[in-house]
């Protein structure tokens, strides 16, 4: 549970993981406009697509959806394999580790996109769709590992929930600012993936989250990742 007044260190780690949110955000705007209307991070609509799919032509191609599917599943299972073995803390080196090998999905994403004139064809889109939704598995897995409540970075509905919640007195309130605070960074980051991709420059548009997350990693890394025993630890 949140204190009245949070620590520096908590401040820090809620931060980080605006801006987690706000890099996905941005993923899946550039993402839905370019790779074949199918989602990086976003796994419930890509299984909702997958059940159109099932009984109808509609929604993106079969391939796009399972795509990503699987590779979000893998790096998802690689992350929380990864990071169950951590130690003790507000942000774990394997968390930090764990993040870099997302920015390293979102590198090879970057590359790729820039060979492909950021038009790629079909087989393409569906190799960037693995890239790039293998690293959302990785960085939800790490995301998770935190146990703050109501975040994933990734996807919103139980954060929403979570908001809600907070607003009827069922979770304790000063919860709201960090989860409104990541409802609104998926938002906003979503408008400048979009804004970015389709108006100002598309063929840099994925350089935005991978800077992000780099920023992430190492400010984690360098800020946060302290014994348990600090006093600036809660939740």
């Amino acid at each position: 549970m949140t204190t009245a007044r949070e620590p520096p260190a908590v401040l820090i780690r809620d931060a980080l993981l605006v801006a987690l949110t706000f890099s996905s955000g941005a993923i899946d705007a550039i993402s839905f406009m370019v790779l074949g209307k199918t989602f990086s991070a976003f796994m419930t609509g890509n299984l909702v697509f997958f059940g159109m799919r099932l009984v109808s032509g509609h929604g993106p191609a079969l391939s796009f959806v399972l795509s990503s599917l699987c590779a979000f599943a893998c790096g998802s299972y690689l992350g929380t394999s990864f990071t169950t073995q951590q130690g003790s803390g507000l942000w774990p080196w394997r968390v930090s580790a764990t993040l870099l090998l997302t920015a390293t999905t979102q590198l090879l994403f970057f590359v790729i996109w820039l060979a492909a004139g950021a038009q790629p064809a079909e087989t393409l889109t569906t190799v960037l769709l693995a890239v790039s939704a293998l690293g959302m598995g990785l960085q939800t897995a790490a995301v998770r590992s935190l146990a703050v409540k109501g975040i994933f970075t990734t996807a919103a509905t139980f954060t929403l929930v979570a908001l809600t919640g907070d607003l009827v007195g069922s979770r304790p309130t000063d919860e709201a600012p960090r989860v409104a605070s990541v409802l609104a960074a998926l938002v906003t980051g979503a408008s400048v993936g979009c804004f970015l991709v389709l108006d100002v420059a598309p063929l840099y548009a994925p350089i935005l989250p991978l800077l992000v997350t780099l920023a992430v990693v190492g400010i984690g890394a360098f800020r946060l990742n302290r014994p348990a025993s600090n006093p600036d630890i809660v939740n």
